[in-house]
């Protein structure tokens, strides 16, 4: 019997990345941890249009995820953000994100893709207030943007996702630090 406790513990590690809590019906995109796989986590600055932002993501020595950087508005820049990829994630009957976070009291933005291939995300924006707490954000408000416009389009109707982002872009020079512990769904 003491052979498939290995094999249990290595299930249930994998298992953090999409879980489902039998007590609630909250789904965890991502729970960060001192052992959390971050590969899929890929920082996209405005450098990719001439701008100078820089950003890092890594892990901090608690286990949570560290998203920090410099914004410049310099060349026409003015943004720095940090990516999930995953597979197709199914969100049908969830209705509502919830991020337990520490900000650093500036806003940011949540981004989701239906595919991450579109050219455009869901957005919304959320305050921090420096200290931990929840952010929850309806699914139906997030809106389709594309570089800083709305688009004319429905507001997040989709059955799956595929991305997940934070992106800081409030119009000025300033540094930032996010930690995030979670990211879930209800």
């Amino acid at each position: 019997m003491n052979f498939l406790l290995p094999a249990l513990l290595s299930i249930q590690i994998m298992a953090i990345l999409v879980t489902t809590d039998p007590n609630e019906s909250t789904t965890r995109l991502f729970d960060f941890t001192k052992d959390s796989d971050i590969k899929n986590w890929r920082i996209v600055n405005d450098d990719v249009m001439g701008g100078i932002s820089t950003s890092s993501f890594g892990l901090s020595d608690s286990g949570h995820g560290i998203f920090m950087g410099k914004v410049s508005t310099d060349n026409n820049g003015g943004f720095a953000s940090v990516r999930y990829t995953m597979k197709k994630f199914k969100c049908e009957n969830l209705k509502t994100i919830k991020i337990r976070l520490k900000g650093d009291g500036k806003d940011y933005q949540f981004r989701i893709k239906n595919k991450s291939a579109d050219y455009y995300s869901y957005i919304t924006t959320f305050s921090t207030s420096g200290e931990w707490e929840v952010i929850e954000m309806n699914l139906e408000d997030f809106y389709p943007s594309f570089r800083g416009r709305k688009l004319d389009q429905p507001n997040f109707n989709k059955s799956s996702m595929e991305q997940v982002s934070f992106l800081i872009a409030n119009k000025k020079n300033e540094s930032f630090k996010l930690e995030i512990d979670k990211i879930e769904l209800l």
